[in-house]
């Protein structure tokens, strides 16, 4: 039998495809990509046809050593990376570093493609194998060549004129710049008066109904002031109202496409709050595949990096059977509903959808994590919604007299549910379609005060007949002002780079965490915030590097790089079209790009130590004062709000009395944040911890006291805080007293096997893990990864063994002596992981409990 050696990129991936190989398949896991560009030099030689020179990543040799044994080994090579450019790259470098021929001199390595991880798409591909898709390795090794000349040559430049550690990339810069912009949008906002007129009129049959103004003598009316409102007002209070036109007619509302990446992305954030990164790592473990109970491990979604709503006909006849199975053939269109990919997309994969819709989301509760069950029901709702009927309504539409003036009512009853009766769409999904339904009629889309003027009643309409006369039951005239753009989420800012043409469906989440990373932008209330060296580096670029930062221009990259995957254009043909104009920009801004390192901006803030005049600089954690008498004088002091991007304080926090000196702490900013301290810090160690506010604002840290437990050391209240690692128990005067409350560890019964004096206490970890150690430590050195018991091994006489918990035997007792291999079964699970299971069942109970309260809390204010 031939051996055959099968690379993918994770060990989920290899578990759940070497279950449907059979024998004669080893299946192993390259952990990713095996070879890039080397960090400590720019590793692309651009006079010499943009050679690239990569190496081996140094955490991926020992993988490699192991991975050329079995290729050599082998009659055949199969390479299954993810099917994109980055897994086609992968499958590339593998070749080039595990190169090898058959005996007739023909490549032993082949190409398997497949968008879903099933026993039918894994022997599918496997029975029709590929050659490597040469052009899209190309497409990928472009992208990281553009990257790494635009991140290598600018960064230094920043380096020089600003300060070490800031960088610059080619597509993370344009999204740094949409959310400056948008910030400066919203500075510069000047908010609008109006008002709305609403009457609420009786028919003599219920509901109400709600009537907002919108002309008067027949041209379209305005009200921008109170005394407007109030003359309206007073003329309406006098009217008499008469039904002067009813319009009845049915609506359909239609279902949304099954998932793309950017809108699984966006809904994702929108109903779970997934930040886009933990989005797509969720979805790569579905994808890669869960245990899922007898049947072992499963891939439960198509492929998730894709940007088309295409779907296989064999998807599409069984959710039409399961649709006609469980809802009726009411709700079954008569044919499938086939959805148009956006132009320009690549279309290289499915739409997101499950691949087995007998896996109903129900039947996987109990086997997948929340957030894994969370995520695979909001695609299984959306696929199956994406091919029923439109929901269908009964909608009313009345326009009503009262004197020189015309209102509007509208009311809607649900006829049918449709779609909805499986998925609701968002409501910023709602007002999209709403809006392209008005373009689409030849009319604008309704602004904010148009929206006010025609109120839409819940509950519908009760039976209008035109000419029939209405009672006024109140009359509100509401003031409101224009609102700016909202700030940028994820999920909004996923979307703005889709709809530019920037990235695509493999590079969103990166390009928000390198950008967070690099301190560009924070996140406040699920909200991006531009950093004050955000928007400094973001002027730099602009001023410099016009074409790198350009929306269009980068876009209009994205396009090039579709077309070298196409066999249109070429890599190096793409590199030195970009290398002409990009070179030129270099030597400009070596020269040019404005400096701020030692550059002093006069302010007319006083030094407290000389009275020298305190000056404005730029420093690690943005600008700061300093006294000009430096370095005789060697005062700073750091302002929040003191410049762009930086937070404001509050009253409160800014009114703070120095309990020693008597002069009011000032904000500064260190490694761990913004913090309170003397004029005379360092000299001076007062301090007080500052957090976030309502706006981003800076607001001293509110302490929750423990009631009835004191400091030991100067018997003032404890309470909880704040840390890098989480809450903690410390005194209420931290840090002028650094008493810090330690967790007791939990004692196990057992005496310590090794000193025979302490007790073996359960501790946890740095990432949460339990373990087992000696309570004298760190005199005594004992730990344990599993529980001990005082039992001696009947093999090696250790005088403990470890209670483990293993997937093919179940509960075993093990020598903790990996050299010995004692193992034998333990009579069920022992009771103390039956307790350790139902306090943790329980404690989740009380968190869902508790959750829900606030949720209906939030609901009933």
């Amino acid at each position: 039998m031939p051996n055959r050696l099968v690379i993918v990129e994770s060990p989920a991936k290899a578990k759940t495809i070497n279950k449907y190989l059979g024998k004669g398949y080893t299946v192993k896991a390259s952990m990713g990509h095996v070879r890039d560009l080397p960090k400590s030099k720019l590793g692309v030689d651009v006079e010499n046809g943009f050679e690239i020179d990569y190496e081996i990543l140094p955490t991926r040799k020992k993988i490699m050593d192991e991975l050329k044994k079995a290729a050599k080994e082998a009659d055949e090579v199969f390479l299954a990376a993810d099917p994109d450019r980055e897994g086609e790259a992968i499958c590339w470098h593998l070749a080039q570093e595990l190169g090898g021929k058959r005996a007739k001199g023909k490549s032993k390595f082949k190409r398997v493609v497949f968008h879903e991880i099933t026993k039918t798409a894994i022997q599918k591909a496997f029975e029709h194998p590929e050659e490597l898709n040469i052009p899209k390795v190309d497409a990928q090794q472009a992208r990281r060549v553009l990257d790494r000349l635009v991140g290598y040559k600018v960064s230094p430049i920043l380096w020089d004129k600003v300060r070490r550690g800031l960088s610059a990339g080619r597509v993370q810069s344009v999204a740094l710049r949409l959310i400056c912009e948008r910030e400066r949008e919203i500075k510069a906002f000047i908010p609008e008066e109006y008002w709305s007129v609403t009457a609420h009129l009786d028919s003599g049959i219920p509901p109400i109904v709600p009537a907002g103004l919108s002309r008067k003598n027949g041209e379209k009316i305005e009200i921008t002031t109170e005394a407007e409102a109030a003359v309206v007002r007073k003329d309406l209070e006098k009217a008499a109202y008469t039904v002067s036109k009813v319009t009845r007619k049915e609506r359909k509302r239609y279902p949304v496409p099954p998932f793309i990446t950017s809108k699984l992305q966006q809904d994702a954030f929108r109903r779970l709050r997934f930040p886009v990164k933990k989005t797509m790592q969720v979805a790569q473990k579905l994808y890669e595949g869960l245990e899922v109970g007898g049947e072992g491990s499963v891939g439960l979604i198509t492929y998730m990096r894709t940007d088309s709503t295409r779907v296989s006909d064999d998807a599409l006849v069984a959710v039409r059977d399961h649709i006609g199975n469980a809802y009726g053939a009411d709700y079954l269109p008569e044919k499938p509903i086939f959805y148009k990919t956006k132009e320009g997309a690549q279309d290289a994969h499915e739409a997101i959808r499950p691949t087995d819709l007998s896996l109903t989301p129900n039947s996987l509760r109990k086997h997948l994590g929340k957030d894994e069950i969370a995520l695979y029901e909001l695609i299984w709702n959306r696929f199956v919604a994406s091919q029923m009927r439109p929901a269908v309504f009964d909608e009313t539409a009345v326009e009503i007299t009262a004197g020189v003036y015309m209102l509007r009512a509208r009311g809607q009853v649900m006829k049918f549910k449709g779609f909805l009766a499986v998925y609701e769409e968002s409501m910023e999904e709602v007002a999209k379609a709403k809006a392209k339904k008005t373009e689409a009629m030849g009319g604008p889309a309704a602004n904010t005060a148009e929206a006010d003027a025609e109120p839409e009643a819940k509950d519908g309409l009760p039976p209008l007949e035109e000419g029939q006369k209405l009672k006024l039951q109140k009359l509100d005239t509401d003031q409101h002002f224009t609102e700016p753009p909202p700030r940028f989420s994820e999920a909004s800012l996923v979307k703005e780079l889709e709809e530019n043409g920037i990235g695509r469906p493999s590079t969103y989440a990166s390009i928000i965490s390198t950008i967070e990373a690099r301190d560009y932008i924070e996140k406040r209330d699920g909200r991006l915030w531009p950093s004050e060296v955000g928007f400094l580096v973001t002027d730099l670029l602009i001023e410099n590097f016009e074409d790198i930062v350009n929306v269009e221009y980068t876009a209009g990259m994205e396009r090039e790089l579709d077309e070298i995957e196409d066999g249109k254009d070429t890599l190096l043909n793409t590199l030195n079209q970009f290398w002409k104009k990009f070179e030129k920009d270099l030597k400009t801004a070596a020269t040019k790009m404005r400096s701020v390192k030692g550059v002093e901006e006069k302010t007319d803030e006083i030094c407290d130590k000389c009275g020298s005049g305190m000056v404005m600089k730029w420093g690690r954690y943005g600008r700061f004062l300093a006294c000009s008498n430096y370095p005789d004088c060697k005062t700073t002091r750091q302002l929040a709000g003191a410049a762009e991007g930086a937070p404001e304080a509050s009253e409160e926090a800014l009114s703070q009395p120095c309990p020693e000196h008597a002069e009011m702490l000032v904000p500064r900013k260190g490694r761990f944040g913004f913090f309170l301290a003397c004029p005379k810090y360092p000299d001076c160690k007062v301090t007080k911890k500052l957090v976030r506010g309502a706006e981003g604002r800076l607001e001293l840290e509110k302490l929750k006291p423990i009631e009835n437990e004191f400091c030991p050391d100067c018997k003032k209240p404890l309470a909880w805080r704040k840390g890098r690692f989480g809450n903690f128990i410390a005194c209420s005067d931290y840090p002028t007293c650094k008493y810090i409350k330690k967790k007791e560890a939990k004692d196990i019964g057992l005496l310590c096997p090794e000193c025979h004096e302490g007790q073996v206490v359960e501790r946890k970890g740095r990432f949460g893990k339990p373990f087992y150690g000696c309570r004298r430590y760190p005199q005594c050195k004992f730990t344990a990864y599993h529980r001990p018991l005082a039992e001696p091994c009947p093999k090696c006489a250790k005088p403990y063994l470890l209670q483990k918990d293993t997937k093919k035997q179940g509960w075993v007792l093990a020598c903790a002596d990996e050299d010995c291999g004692y193992e034998k079964p333990m009579d069920g699970q022992p009771q103390w992981s039956i307790d350790a299971a139902i306090a943790a069942e329980a404690a989740e109970a009380a968190k869902l409990a508790k959750a829900e309260a606030a949720e209906a809390a939030e609901n009933a204010v």
